[in-house]
């Protein structure tokens, strides 16, 4: 194995271009679903001529998922991301947009379906967008995710009751959505080597809000000696799937 520098060296240089995370192939295992998000999705979009992808990232999902519905709007907060994912797009006849869970700019009834995949979810902006009869489908990060990792580094993390299939249920369903399907699952996911922590880490800056190499080099040089010594360390996946509808006319 490679030094605890050179693997922070490696992640360090490693590109954070979208939501592409194809850098961690080989460096982590496991993290999936028993469920299949693109599947549940695409079965979808036959019966849905206008589309809303929230939280679009760099549109890689999305692209995957075509031919798209003929009125498609990907939806994306973080502005970096959005020039990659309109190059990504555009030639799908997909409109790229800014904006927030919190207010998106559209108006209502202006979609039949919304997709969110680990996107933030607002239940009242989704159903002032949605059609009578629209449906949602949501993949959401919990806030169990991943804490074994803040707690081998001695960081904070958020009340683990806070985001949970329960909670988005209950506020789905206050704002008149029948729920229709709703899952959720704790899925290990190992990390082979410290490289892949740091890149973890860097690409989702919000799981440890103060992650500063040299504020946490203590605890990662640990937790590199104990993958060295164990072959690898596993955290737990937070995740669940709701998908749900809106009364008809």
């Amino acid at each position: 194995m490679l030094s605890y520098n050179d693997l922070v060296e490696q992640a360090l240089h490693a590109s954070l271009r979208g939501w592409d995370f194809s850098w961690l192939c080989d460096r982590t295992s496991g993290g999936d679903p028993s469920w299949r998000y693109t599947e549940r999705a695409s079965a979808l979009l036959s019966a849905a001529p206008r589309l809303l992808d929230q939280d679009t990232g760099g549109g890689e999902v999305l692209a995957s998922l075509a031919p798209l519905p003929r009125h498609t709007v990907a939806m994306e907060a973080w502005q970096p991301n959005i020039p990659i994912a309109a190059k990504r797009l555009r030639p799908l006849n997909a409109t790229v947009l800014g904006g927030t869970a919190d207010a998106i700019p559209m108006s209502e009834a202006t979609f039949d379906l919304v997709l969110n995949r680990h996107g933030a979810l607002n239940a009242a902006e989704v159903a002032r967008v949605l059609t009578p009869g629209g449906r949602l489908l949501t993949q959401q990060v919990g806030t169990r995710n991943d804490v074994e990792l803040n707690i081998a580094l001695g960081a904070p993390y958020p009340d683990p009751e806070a985001w949970t299939l329960a909670v988005a249920v209950d506020r789905l369903r206050r704002y008149g959505f029948r729920v229709l399907d709703a899952r959720e699952e704790m899925i290990d996911y190992v990390f082979h080597d410290i490289g892949a922590v740091v890149f973890h880490l860097r690409a989702v800056p919000w799981h440890i809000r103060d992650f500063d190499l040299k504020r946490y080099e203590r605890p990662l040089r640990s937790l590199h000696e104990r993958i060295c010594s164990e072959g690898a360390f596993t955290a737990r996946n937070h995740r669940f799937l709701i998908e749900a509808a809106l009364p008809g006319i």
